[in-house]
């Protein structure tokens, strides 16, 4: 099942950003919101962006310095928020590698019509969503960690000794996950939204039988986990360092 799209509202009016997020929540997307630079940066460490609401004129970094710097790291989609008449904004916001733009003030319909046609055309475009995470480069993408090899283009796990371990599709979604951010505590909520296993409920303890079977196969001792560390009524953590070859 595809998962529903994630949409990140960047603007530093709170009453656009509970408006939009209502609005697209309302049409079946998951709206998480920020406003500035800051928490923008904050929620795209915290979850899967899909495609972003980016507003031009905030306080600190504006729209256009946030769309350049992401560039230089993400291929994400950006929809630009102008104020009616700025034309140069909406130049240089495409120049900076924006998708689209709207003029405020704007129907939200409007820009609900360009979310849809802008996620289209990122979506034809092969291997942005397997990108979006570790970067790919020229031929496989191979991660390690405490001697372990993760090959995410052939889905394939050897452990140290140079054993394949086999895993189930869950398992290694749910690895993927763990690898493209370790050292950090991620909710059982995140970690169905990295790995896009959303056919289920946000809450279901699925996601904990899951990490009960990838432990069983990568832990020395799975009663007493070294890689993923149960964080109490945060979720879970990948401790050791991961490294991209």
């Amino acid at each position: 099942m595809e998962s529903t799209p994630h949409i990140l509202v960047v603007d530093d009016d709170r009453e656009i950003r509970d408006l939009l997020g209502r609005f697209l929540a309302k049409h079946e997307y998951r709206v998480t919101t920020a406003a500035d630079g800051r928490e923008m940066a904050r929620e795209l460490k915290n979850w899967a962006i899909d495609l972003i609401v980016l507003d031009v004129m905030m306080p600190g970094d504006d729209g256009l310095t946030l769309c350049r710097n992401l560039r230089a790291e993400s291929d994400i989609p950006v929809i630009m928020l102008t104020a009616m008449g700025e034309e140069m904004d909406r130049i240089i916001g495409l120049e900076m590698g924006a998708d689209d733009y709207l003029a405020k003030p704007f129907n939200p319909r409007e820009l609900l019509a360009r979310i849809k046609a802008v996620l289209r055309r990122a979506d034809s475009q092969p291997g942005r969503r397997a990108a979006r995470d570790m970067e790919e480069g020229e031929g496989e993408t191979i991660v390690t960690f405490a001697g372990w090899r993760l090959n995410l283009d052939r889905r394939e796990l050897f452990s140290p000794d140079g054993s394949r371990v086999e895993l189930s599709g869950g398992e290694y979604e749910l690895l993927a996950a763990f690898v493209s951010r370790p050292q950090r505590v991620l909710s059982r909520e995140q970690l169905l939204d990295i790995a896009r296993g959303r056919d289920s409920q946000p809450f279901d303890r699925a996601i904990d039988v899951q990490v009960s079977r990838l432990r069983r196969k990568i832990e020395v001792d799975a009663a007493k986990p070294e890689f993923i560390k149960t964080v109490r009524g945060g979720g879970y953590m990948f401790t050791p360092a991961v490294e991209r070859q």
